[in-house]
């Protein structure tokens, strides 16, 4: 049998959850994490950087976290934006429930853990949060992003983090082809290896772009 994948929709063997201390949204927080899911062991260096870097979410609306893991980005969005709808998309079946349970063990209640096809199709996003699954392939990849992207809100943004020796830089030039003339992409941080994209709907944008490349 082949090695399951964090990407993997059904893992296989037991969840055995295990205990899990982490700083989310600048409070100490004790989750579940289990194998079979992406970064069991702690928060990897990708999310941090992304959860360092970008600004905080909108206070209100839909928020997406795109590939949610056992659920930190998630986890943030909730805590930072108790108003808001966090939506926790993944297609892997353990993770959405150790999302659930973290989201529970939180009191977080505006936490909607979902597969992807559960996420009703006429729900915009005000942001998108994600530390996408370069390792499922080019192509899986693209058409991931075309599923998601194009459903920002005018003028919103999606912030995306991947490091540069797994391709920051030509998914960038991707994204630029692709969505020239719908959305604006550009590069927002550089940390410890990974790039912070930053794509934006072009619908209702007035100004230009920050740009930082520290």
């Amino acid at each position: 049998m082949a090695a399951d994948h964090y990407f993997s929709a059904q893992p296989s063997g037991e969840l055995v959850a295990r205990p899990l201390t982490v700083s989310l949204a600048g409070r100490e927080a004790t989750v579940q994490t289990a194998g079979g899911v992406f970064s069991p062991g702690g928060l990897d260096t990708g999310t941090g950087v992304l959860l360092g870097h970008v600004p905080p979410p909108p206070p209100s609306g839909d928020l997406l976290d795109l590939g949610c893991g056992w659920g930190p980005i998630a986890l943030t969005l909730a805590l930072e934006s108790p108003h808001a709808t966090v939506w926790a998309v993944d297609i892997n079946e353990r993770a959405r429930e150790l999302t659930r349970r973290n989201a529970e063990l939180l009191g977080l209640e505006n936490v909607r853990v979902a597969a992807p096809e559960q996420v009703p199709e006429d729900i915009r996003f005000m942001t998108i949060w994600s530390n996408p699954p370069i390792r499922i392939g080019k192509n899986e990849l693209h058409g991931m992003l075309d599923a998601w992207l194009p459903r920002l809100r005018e003028a919103a943004d999606a912030w995306l983090v991947v490091a540069r020796n797994l391709g920051s830089d030509s998914l960038h030039r991707w994204m630029d082809d692709r969505y020239r003339g719908e959305l604006a992409v550009s590069r927002y941080a550089t940390h410890k290896g990974f790039r912070v994209l930053r794509v934006r709907n072009r619908s209702g944008l007035t100004g230009p772009i920050s740009t930082i490349t520290g």
